[in-house]
């Protein structure tokens, strides 16, 4: 019996390791493949910010205080129609940082002109525009609560009625979650007015090299400003 104890423990001590060492090179995978894609997309990033020079557009990387890539995008105007976001040059949409400040940029269009920022919404959405039911969320999202999607821009705060400084600049950084699942880059972005940050989703289309907006959790609600804040 001794030995045949013996036996089955051996057995269950293989499969274990089996198993343990099965989940590891998993693990060592994934992560290997989310510091390619990482290294890929900031060489994108500073192979594009580069090229920028009079466009009206910047694009500067960086890191963030954990060691995480972060990339700033200023625009010295922002689009308002799809003809003037397709002229800039970020509208290749060859990175993922490119097309989520593309994003920010067309929805701080909306109380202006809605149909303009549904019309550069889908451009950035690509093969998969958006649905009546989302363009009803944008609509409850955004009428009356515009500082939301401006809270995002830099020099903007509750205190300020969430009026950025100009030229228009946000960043965009990276977490270690950003490229868990292949194909799709997450984002997170800090408003002025949560305590946390938000995220926003975006896919590869892999024939194309495109990053196309896939998910866009910018628009829960904030603090609200000054100006609307009857204990400010």
């Amino acid at each position: 019996m001794g030995l045949l104890d013996n036996l089955l423990n051996k057995a269950a001590n293989t499969a274990k390791t089996a198993v343990s060492n099965g989940v590891r090179n998993g693990v060592n995978a994934a992560v290997n493949g989310a510091k390619t894609a990482n290294s890929q997309n900031v060489q994108a990033a500073n192979a594009v910010g580069a090229d920028l020079a009079g466009s009206g557009v910047t694009m500067k990387t960086g890191k963030t205080a954990q060691g995480y890539a972060s990339v700033t995008v200023t625009f010295d105007a922002l689009p308002t129609t799809l003809a003037e976001l397709q002229s800039l040059p970020l509208a290749d949409l060859k990175t993922p940082y490119g097309t989520a400040a593309l994003t920010a940029a067309a929805l701080n269009q909306y109380e202006a002109d809605r149909a303009a920022t549904c019309e550069m919404v889908n451009f950035l959405r690509g093969p998969r525009p958006m649905s009546a039911y989302e363009e009803q969320f944008i609509r409850d999202r955004l009428a009356g609560k515009m500082y939301v999607i401006r809270s995002y821009w830099a020099g903007t705060s509750p205190q300020n009625n969430y009026t950025p400084t100009l030229p228009y600049s946000i960043t965009f950084y990276e977490d270690p979650y950003s490229y868990q699942n292949a194909g799709y880059c997450r984002l997170n972005c800090r408003s002025s007015g949560a305590d946390s940050p938000r995220q926003i989703t975006l896919r590869k289309k892999e024939s194309t090299g495109e990053w196309f907006l896939w998910e866009n959790y910018l628009l829960p609600d904030i603090r609200v400003p000054a100006e609307a804040d009857p204990w400010a």
